[in-house]
Protein backbone atom coordinates (compact mmCIF):
# COMPACT_ATOMS: atom_id res chain seq x y z
CA UNK A 1 0.00 0.00 0.00
CA UNK A 2 2.51 2.67 1.29
CA UNK A 3 4.38 1.62 -2.51
CA UNK A 4 1.27 2.62 -4.28
CA UNK A 5 0.79 5.88 -2.64
CA UNK A 6 4.60 6.16 -3.22
CA UNK A 7 3.83 5.99 -6.68
CA UNK A 8 0.58 7.90 -7.06
CA UNK A 9 2.59 11.31 -5.52
CA UNK A 10 5.89 10.86 -7.77
CA UNK A 11 3.29 11.02 -10.81
CA UNK A 12 1.52 14.07 -9.55
CA UNK A 13 5.09 15.81 -8.96
CA UNK A 14 6.29 14.79 -12.30
CA UNK A 15 2.98 16.31 -14.29
CA UNK A 16 3.49 19.83 -12.53
CA UNK A 17 4.52 22.62 -14.57
CA UNK A 18 7.55 24.25 -13.41
CA UNK A 19 7.72 28.66 -13.66
CA UNK A 20 10.64 30.06 -15.29
CA UNK A 21 12.33 32.25 -12.94
CA UNK A 22 13.08 36.08 -14.68
CA UNK A 23 16.67 37.10 -14.13
CA UNK A 24 16.61 39.91 -11.87
CA UNK A 25 16.69 43.89 -13.63
CA UNK A 26 17.45 46.91 -11.99
CA UNK A 27 14.29 49.43 -12.65
CA UNK A 28 14.94 51.92 -15.59
CA UNK A 29 14.32 55.49 -14.42
CA UNK A 30 11.88 57.92 -17.04
CA UNK A 31 13.85 59.26 -19.32
CA UNK A 32 13.14 62.85 -20.00
CA UNK A 33 12.97 64.24 -23.79
CA UNK A 34 16.07 65.96 -25.25
CA UNK A 35 15.79 69.85 -25.40
CA UNK A 36 17.34 71.89 -27.39
CA UNK A 37 20.43 74.51 -25.77
CA UNK A 38 19.18 78.15 -25.77
CA UNK A 39 21.23 80.59 -27.09
CA UNK A 40 21.38 83.47 -24.24
CA UNK A 41 23.89 86.56 -25.29
CA UNK A 42 26.31 87.89 -22.87
CA UNK A 43 26.07 91.99 -22.12
CA UNK A 44 28.12 94.31 -20.11
CA UNK A 45 24.73 96.58 -19.29
CA UNK A 46 25.89 99.47 -20.74
CA UNK A 47 24.28 101.59 -23.30
CA UNK A 48 24.55 104.54 -25.46
CA UNK A 49 21.62 106.72 -26.96
CA UNK A 50 21.06 109.43 -29.48
CA UNK A 51 17.35 110.62 -30.33
CA UNK A 52 16.30 113.59 -32.47
CA UNK A 53 12.86 115.05 -32.13
CA UNK A 54 10.42 117.90 -32.40
CA UNK A 55 9.29 120.12 -29.58
CA UNK A 56 6.59 121.83 -28.61
CA UNK A 57 7.21 124.86 -26.29
CA UNK A 58 3.88 126.41 -24.16
CA UNK A 59 5.71 128.88 -22.50
CA UNK A 60 3.54 129.83 -19.06
CA UNK A 61 3.63 133.41 -19.34
CA UNK A 62 5.61 135.79 -18.60
CA UNK A 63 6.02 138.84 -16.94
CA UNK A 64 7.88 142.10 -16.52
CA UNK A 65 9.39 145.42 -14.00
CA UNK A 66 7.41 148.86 -15.27
CA UNK A 67 9.75 151.64 -14.00
CA UNK A 68 7.32 154.58 -13.74
CA UNK A 69 5.42 152.58 -11.21
CA UNK A 70 7.69 149.36 -10.45
CA UNK A 71 4.65 147.54 -10.88
CA UNK A 72 5.19 143.57 -11.49
CA UNK A 73 3.10 143.30 -15.29
CA UNK A 74 1.84 140.35 -16.83
CA UNK A 75 2.83 140.47 -20.96
CA UNK A 76 -0.71 140.89 -22.90
CA UNK A 77 0.90 138.13 -24.77
CA UNK A 78 4.05 136.11 -25.06
CA UNK A 79 4.20 133.23 -27.82
CA UNK A 80 7.28 130.91 -27.95
CA UNK A 81 8.11 128.77 -31.38
CA UNK A 82 8.27 125.16 -31.63
CA UNK A 83 11.72 123.69 -32.55
CA UNK A 84 13.77 120.46 -32.75
CA UNK A 85 15.75 118.83 -30.39
CA UNK A 86 18.92 116.92 -30.12
CA UNK A 87 19.97 114.01 -27.69
CA UNK A 88 22.77 112.19 -26.33
CA UNK A 89 22.76 109.61 -23.51
CA UNK A 90 24.30 106.87 -21.19
CA UNK A 91 23.00 104.17 -19.40
CA UNK A 92 22.54 100.87 -17.38
CA UNK A 93 20.42 97.64 -17.79
CA UNK A 94 19.74 96.92 -14.30
CA UNK A 95 17.48 94.01 -15.05
CA UNK A 96 14.65 92.80 -17.40
CA UNK A 97 12.74 95.45 -16.24
CA UNK A 98 14.64 98.23 -15.10
CA UNK A 99 16.93 100.81 -16.54
CA UNK A 100 18.39 104.19 -16.02
CA UNK A 101 20.32 106.93 -17.74
CA UNK A 102 21.50 110.53 -18.37
CA UNK A 103 21.09 112.30 -21.24
CA UNK A 104 21.84 116.09 -22.08
CA UNK A 105 18.91 117.55 -24.69
CA UNK A 106 19.79 120.59 -26.84
CA UNK A 107 16.36 122.41 -27.70
CA UNK A 108 17.00 124.23 -30.64
CA UNK A 109 16.42 128.36 -31.49
CA UNK A 110 12.74 129.35 -31.14
CA UNK A 111 11.66 132.79 -31.76
CA UNK A 112 9.73 135.18 -29.17
CA UNK A 113 6.71 137.35 -29.59
CA UNK A 114 5.05 139.18 -26.99
CA UNK A 115 3.51 142.65 -26.54
CA UNK A 116 2.39 144.90 -23.48
CA UNK A 117 0.04 147.97 -23.24
CA UNK A 118 0.21 151.46 -21.72
CA UNK A 119 1.88 155.24 -21.61
CA UNK A 120 4.85 155.38 -23.63
CA UNK A 121 7.14 158.45 -24.86
CA UNK A 122 4.96 159.30 -27.99
CA UNK A 123 1.48 158.39 -26.51
CA UNK A 124 -0.46 157.79 -23.20
CA UNK A 125 -1.84 154.52 -24.59
CA UNK A 126 0.51 152.33 -26.00
CA UNK A 127 0.99 149.17 -27.33
CA UNK A 128 4.84 147.39 -27.64
CA UNK A 129 6.73 145.13 -29.80
CA UNK A 130 9.09 142.27 -28.01
CA UNK A 131 11.17 140.56 -30.01
CA UNK A 132 13.71 137.65 -28.85
CA UNK A 133 14.68 134.15 -28.97
CA UNK A 134 15.82 131.22 -26.44
CA UNK A 135 17.35 127.97 -26.79
CA UNK A 136 18.37 125.35 -23.75
CA UNK A 137 20.63 123.17 -23.14
CA UNK A 138 18.31 119.82 -20.64
CA UNK A 139 20.63 117.53 -18.48
CA UNK A 140 18.13 114.78 -16.79
CA UNK A 141 18.71 111.53 -15.07
CA UNK A 142 15.97 109.07 -15.41
CA UNK A 143 14.94 106.00 -14.67
CA UNK A 144 12.90 103.52 -16.80
CA UNK A 145 10.49 100.81 -16.51
CA UNK A 146 10.39 98.35 -19.34
CA UNK A 147 6.90 97.00 -18.17
CA UNK A 148 5.35 94.65 -21.37
CA UNK A 149 7.80 92.82 -24.24
CA UNK A 150 6.54 90.71 -26.94
CA UNK A 151 9.10 89.52 -29.17
CA UNK A 152 11.53 92.24 -30.32
CA UNK A 153 9.03 94.64 -29.35
CA UNK A 154 8.87 96.29 -25.59
CA UNK A 155 7.68 99.16 -24.07
CA UNK A 156 8.39 101.51 -21.58
CA UNK A 157 7.72 104.02 -19.22
CA UNK A 158 9.28 106.56 -17.34
CA UNK A 159 10.44 109.54 -15.33
CA UNK A 160 13.36 111.73 -14.81
CA UNK A 161 14.85 114.75 -12.90
CA UNK A 162 17.05 117.21 -13.73
CA UNK A 163 17.81 121.19 -14.61
CA UNK A 164 17.35 123.05 -17.86
CA UNK A 165 19.42 126.08 -18.80
CA UNK A 166 17.21 128.39 -20.80
CA UNK A 167 19.27 130.59 -23.07
CA UNK A 168 17.58 133.93 -23.34
CA UNK A 169 19.00 136.66 -26.47
CA UNK A 170 18.62 139.99 -26.53
CA UNK A 171 14.92 141.63 -26.37
CA UNK A 172 14.09 144.50 -28.57
CA UNK A 173 11.47 146.42 -27.06
CA UNK A 174 9.42 148.70 -29.59
CA UNK A 175 6.01 150.78 -28.13
CA UNK A 176 4.21 152.67 -30.68
CA UNK A 177 0.78 154.84 -30.52
CA UNK A 178 -2.59 152.99 -30.33
CA UNK A 179 -3.67 155.39 -32.86
CA UNK A 180 -1.01 156.08 -34.84
CA UNK A 181 1.31 153.31 -35.25
CA UNK A 182 3.79 154.88 -36.77
CA UNK A 183 4.38 157.04 -34.07
CA UNK A 184 6.73 155.21 -31.74
CA UNK A 185 9.34 155.44 -29.29
CA UNK A 186 12.98 154.26 -29.85
CA UNK A 187 13.66 150.62 -30.07
CA UNK A 188 14.84 149.85 -26.77
CA UNK A 189 17.23 146.53 -26.43
CA UNK A 190 17.33 144.16 -23.12
CA UNK A 191 20.02 142.08 -22.63
CA UNK A 192 19.21 138.34 -22.24
CA UNK A 193 19.56 136.29 -19.60
CA UNK A 194 20.45 132.31 -19.12
CA UNK A 195 19.80 130.81 -15.94
CA UNK A 196 19.33 126.80 -15.28
CA UNK A 197 15.96 125.68 -14.09
CA UNK A 198 14.84 122.73 -12.06
CA UNK A 199 13.02 120.29 -14.57
CA UNK A 200 11.08 117.02 -14.57
CA UNK A 201 9.78 114.75 -17.24
CA UNK A 202 7.75 111.72 -18.08
CA UNK A 203 8.36 109.73 -20.47
CA UNK A 204 6.10 106.99 -22.61
CA UNK A 205 7.80 104.96 -25.41
CA UNK A 206 8.90 101.72 -27.31
CA UNK A 207 11.67 100.18 -28.50
CA UNK A 208 11.95 97.54 -30.70
CA UNK A 209 15.51 95.09 -31.33
CA UNK A 210 16.83 95.43 -34.92
CA UNK A 211 20.13 93.14 -33.62
CA UNK A 212 21.42 91.87 -30.72
CA UNK A 213 23.32 95.12 -29.86
CA UNK A 214 20.68 97.53 -31.15
CA UNK A 215 17.72 99.30 -30.35
CA UNK A 216 15.22 101.71 -32.33
CA UNK A 217 13.40 103.50 -29.66
CA UNK A 218 10.27 105.68 -30.48
CA UNK A 219 8.63 107.72 -27.50
CA UNK A 220 6.88 110.76 -25.92
CA UNK A 221 8.54 113.31 -23.38
CA UNK A 222 6.71 115.64 -21.08
CA UNK A 223 9.11 118.15 -19.55
CA UNK A 224 8.03 120.70 -17.17
CA UNK A 225 10.25 123.36 -16.97
CA UNK A 226 10.64 126.06 -14.11
CA UNK A 227 10.36 129.66 -14.38
CA UNK A 228 13.36 132.21 -14.06
CA UNK A 229 14.95 135.29 -15.43
CA UNK A 230 14.31 136.29 -18.94
CA UNK A 231 15.66 139.84 -20.10
CA UNK A 232 17.14 142.60 -17.41
CA UNK A 233 16.78 146.20 -16.82
CA UNK A 234 16.88 149.32 -19.77
CA UNK A 235 15.65 152.43 -20.26
CA UNK A 236 13.12 152.46 -16.73
CA UNK A 237 12.05 148.93 -17.91
CA UNK A 238 12.63 145.85 -16.43
CA UNK A 239 13.98 142.92 -15.53
CA UNK A 240 11.14 140.54 -16.63
CA UNK A 241 11.01 136.87 -16.22
CA UNK A 242 8.99 134.25 -17.73
CA UNK A 243 6.76 131.51 -16.13
CA UNK A 244 8.47 128.36 -17.12
CA UNK A 245 7.41 126.19 -20.15
CA UNK A 246 5.83 122.95 -20.73
CA UNK A 247 7.70 120.99 -23.27
CA UNK A 248 5.52 118.11 -25.26
CA UNK A 249 8.61 116.27 -27.28
CA UNK A 250 8.22 113.51 -29.83
CA UNK A 251 11.35 111.45 -29.79
CA UNK A 252 13.05 108.99 -32.27
CA UNK A 253 16.54 107.37 -31.46
CA UNK A 254 18.80 104.17 -31.53
CA UNK A 255 20.13 102.47 -28.11
CA UNK A 256 23.52 100.82 -28.92
CA UNK A 257 24.22 98.46 -25.91
CA UNK A 258 28.59 98.05 -26.26
CA UNK A 259 29.88 95.32 -24.58
CA UNK A 260 27.57 92.93 -26.01
CA UNK A 261 28.62 89.73 -27.55
CA UNK A 262 26.59 88.71 -30.40
CA UNK A 263 27.89 85.45 -30.33
CA UNK A 264 25.59 82.97 -28.63
CA UNK A 265 26.71 81.37 -25.51
CA UNK A 266 25.34 78.09 -24.84
CA UNK A 267 24.06 76.82 -22.13
CA UNK A 268 22.89 72.91 -22.62
CA UNK A 269 20.78 71.21 -19.89
CA UNK A 270 22.07 68.17 -18.37
CA UNK A 271 20.86 65.14 -19.76
CA UNK A 272 18.85 63.18 -17.13
CA UNK A 273 21.35 59.57 -15.86
CA UNK A 274 19.77 56.52 -16.82
CA UNK A 275 20.90 53.57 -14.46
CA UNK A 276 20.13 49.85 -16.12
Amino acid sequence: MKRIWSGIVAVLLASTPVLAQEPYQQPVEAQEPYQEPVAVAASSGWYLRGDAGFSQKNLRGAHYFQGSNSNLQDFDSAEVDNSYLLGVGVGYQINQYLRTDVTLDYLGESDFHGSTSGSCGVAVSCVSTDVSSMSAWSLMANAYVDFWSYGSFTAYAGGGLGGTKVNWRNLRNTSCDTSDPTNCDPTVEHDGEDPWRFTYALMLGASVDLTCALKADVGYRYRRVEGGDMFGFASNGGPGYDKGFHLHEGRAGLRYAFGENCDPVYDPPVEPVVYK
